[in-house]
């Protein structure tokens, strides 16, 4: 396995894909997901552009994973086998933890629901782009 030899323009435009579904997921949820978490819209800083680095960074992590684990788990890099790894890494890793942290935390499930729900779909989205390169 070689930590290098994929096709980054996938990775890349699997991130770029993943950060558009957030911006119109969380533009749609903005109420809920205010409520869920806890939160006020004028808590929030619009000038602080902090969070959307970390969420570009953290979301080209795991296209790269996806593109990097695919063809080892599965054989080949096809569009279903990109979705059945996303989808594996979502609930092994991802759903399992957020409802440890929330569980922890005191947060209401409709904070998991909504969280969750975006991973779920940012990474079956960039199953499908890093299968339509593969």
């Amino acid at each position: 396995m070689s930590h290098f030899a994929l096709n980054w323009l996938a990775v890349i435009l699997a991130t770029v894909v993943s950060m558009a579904l957030g911006f119109g997921w969380y533009v749609g949820l903005s109420k809920q997901w205010l409520a869920a978490s806890g939160r006020k819209a004028e808590d929030i800083d619009p000038k602080d552009v902090t969070p959307f680095i970390w969420s570009a960074v953290v979301q080209f992590v795991m296209a790269y994973f996806i593109a990097l684990l695919t063809p080892v788990l599965t054989g080949e890099t096809t569009i279903g086998n990109g979705l059945l790894v996303a989808a594996h890494m979502w609930f092994g890793f991802i759903l399992t933890s957020m409802i440890m942290n929330h569980r922890y935390q005191g947060r209401p499930w409709s904070l998991t629901a909504i969280d969750g729900g975006y991973l779920l779909c940012a990474l079956l989205l960039q199953g499908i782009v890093i299968g339509v390169f593969g």
